[in-house]
C-alpha cells in the first residue's frame, strides 16, 4: 500500500483550511467595504495585538530579527514595543487594502494615498526605456504595487505563484481592477525584459529571503542573501531603477514616497557589477526601513539562508539533476531493444 508523505498531508490540510476559510475572507472584504475606515482600523489594532500574542512562531522571528539589527541600540522593552507595532501595522495595512479593494476612482483613491516625488517616476518613465519600481514590504505594500498604474503608468508586477489558487485569483483580480498586470515569477525571465524594453513599469520586491541566484550582501547592517534579479534586469535593459515605498502617516492614511532613481553600475565586469548594484539597492532598502521600522515585515525570516544552507541546497539540486539525468538515460536504453525488435518485425 502506497503511503502518503508528511508534506503531502500538510499540503492537503492547508488547502482544506483555506477552502473552508475563503468564504469568511470574502465576507470580511464585503464587511470592511461598508464599515467606516476608523472602525476597520480599530479592529486591526485589536487583531494585531491578538496576532502578536498567539502567533508564537512569528513573534519569535520578529523579535529575533529586531534584536539582530537593533540589539545594541534598543532595550528589550523597546524591542518588544516595536514588534507589537509591526504586528498591528501588518493587520492594519491588510484590512485597509481589503476595505478599498473595490476602489477604482482616482479621486477617492488619492484621498487615501498622498504621492510624494512623482517627478522622479515621471522623468524615468518618459525616457521610454522602462522603469524598475523597487518596493520594500513596508506598510500596505499591495497599495504600493497598484499606485503606479493608478497614477496612469502602464505597470506589470512579477510575483511568486501563491499556494492557494483561490487566494491568488482574488489578489490578482484586485490588482487587475486597478490596472496592474501580473506576471508569474515562475514564468520566463525574457518576458520581464520585454516588459521593460516596451517602456513599462515593472514592480519588483527583493527585500525578502528567496532561493534564487544572489549573494550575501549587507542589509540593515547584517549580511543577508539577496537575489540578483533586479540588478540583472537593470544591467541588461538599462531601464531606470526607481525606489518607492508606501508609508503610514500620523493621520492613519498613506504617503507613497518615490525616491530619485539609483544610478546603474556597469563597468563590464558582470559579477562585480551585480554585487555593486544589489548593494546600492540594499542600502536604499535599509534607509527606508530604518526611517519606518515599525512598518516593515520583521516577522519574515530575512536571514534564513546561511552560507551552509545555501551550499546544502545547491548540492541537493545537483544531486536531483544528476538523478534525473540518470533516469532519462535509463529510459533511453530501455527503448533501444524495442526499436531493434520493431525493425526485425518489419
Amino acid at each position: 500500500m502506497k503511503t502518503i508523505d508528511r508534506g503531502t498531508i500538510k499540503n492537503i490540510r492547508r488547502r482544506t483550511v483555506i477552502a473552508l476559510l475563503f468564504p469568511l475572507l470574502k465576507f470580511l472584504i464585503f464587511l470592511f467595504r461598508i464599515m467606516p475606515i476608523s472602525a476597520v482600523r480599530k479592529l486591526a489594532v485589536i487583531s494585531g495585538k491578538k496576532f502578536y500574542h498567539y502567533s508564537h512562531r512569528c513573534r519569535e522571528i520578529a523579535l529575533s530579527n529586531i534584536n539582530r539589527v537593533y540589539g545594541k541600540s534598543l532595550s528589550s522593552a523597546e524591542q518588544v514595543k516595536l514588534a507589537k507595532q509591526v504586528f498591528i501595522e501588518a493587520l492594519m495595512g491588510f484590512f485597509d487594502y481589503m476595505a478599498y479593494s473595490h476602489v477604482k476612482d482616482q479621486k477617492r483613491y488619492f484621498k487615501l494615498i498622498e504621492v510624494e516625488g512623482e517627478e522622479h517616476l515621471k522623468a524615468a518613465y518618459e525616457r521610454g526605456r522602462g522603469v524598475i519600481c523597487l518596493i520594500p514590504h513596508l506598510s500596505s505594500w499591495e497599495f504600493a504595487a497598484i499606485t503606479p498604474p493608478m497614477l496612469g503608468y502602464n505597470t506589470y508586477a512579477a510575483s511568486k505563484a501563491m499556494r492557494s489558487q483561490l487566494i491568488e485569483k482574488l489578489i490578482v483580480g484586485m490588482r487587475a481592477r486597478r490596472g496592474m498586470k501580473n506576471i508569474s515569477r515562475n514564468g520566463s525571465y525574457q518576458r520581464l525584459v520585454e516588459v521593460l524594453n516596451e517602456g513599462n513599469c515593472l514592480i519588483i520586491m527583493t527585500d525578502q529571503d528567496t532561493m534564487v541566484k544572489g549573494d550575501f550582501i549587507d542589509f540593515l547592517g547584517v549580511p543577508a542573501y539577496t537575489p540578483f534579479g533586479a540588478s540583472r534586469l537593470h544591467m541588461e535593459t538599462e531601464a531606470a531603477l526607481v525606489p518607492m515605498a508606501m508609508t503610514r502617516k500620523e493621520d492613519g492614511n498613506y504617503c507613497f514616497k518615490i525616491y530619485p532613481e539609483l544610478p546603474l553600475v556597469k563597468t563590464g565586469h558582470i559579477p562585480k557589477d551585480l554585487i555593486e548594484n544589489t548593494k546600492n539597492q540594499n542600502e536604499m532598502y535599509s534607509k527606508i526601513i530604518r526611517t519606518y521600522p515599525s512598518q516593515w515585515v520583521w516577522m519574515h525570516r530575512r536571514w534564513k539562508t546561511t552560507p551552509q544552507k545555501l551550499q546544502e541546497y545547491l548540492e541537493d539540486r545537483k544531486r536531483q539533476k544528476a538523478e534525473k539525468a540518470r533516469k532519462n538515460a535509463a529510459r533511453s536504453l530501455d527503448v533501444i531493444p524495442d526499436i531493434k525488435q520493431m525493425s526485425k518485425v518489419g
